[in-house]
Order: C-alpha cells, then structure tokens, then sequence
C-alpha cells in the first residue's frame, strides 16, 4: 500500500435504528445506520415468500380468461 493515501481505520461503534449495536472498523469512531442483521426482514424470517406470477397469468386474470 502506498503511505499516506489510505485513511485511519478506528474502532467504530454502529447504532442501528432498531437499537442494537455492534463494533466493525471503519474510517469514523460512531455512525448511525437504519437496518441491521437483527431487524432486516431477510435475516429474521419476515420476508413473505409471495408467489410471482408471469405477465401471460396477470392478462388472463385480468380479461377473465380461462387456459384452454
């Protein structure tokens, strides 16, 4: 690495909204974030598992058309 072109790591303090918290280094000593691993929903099972359906199913759905 070339000196003086990267800047300082510190130990820094992440405060989610949530109110959890956890230590990671970073280039700042605090930084507040909106979601982390405890309360995104991917992470703690809220997702909903929603079935997609395809444009062909939307239109046949939608002009009450049945497969034939």
């Amino acid at each position: 690495m070339k000196k003086n072109l990267h800047p300082e790591t510190v130990l820094c303090t992440f405060k989610c909204a949530c109110g959890a918290t956890f230590q990671a280094y970073s280039n700042k000593e605090e930084q507040d974030i909106e979601v982390c691993s405890e309360c995104h929903p991917f992470y703690t099972g809220a997702q909903g598992k929603k079935k997609k359906t395809g444009s062909i199913e939307k239109f046949n759905k939608k002009y009450n058309l049945e497969d034939k």
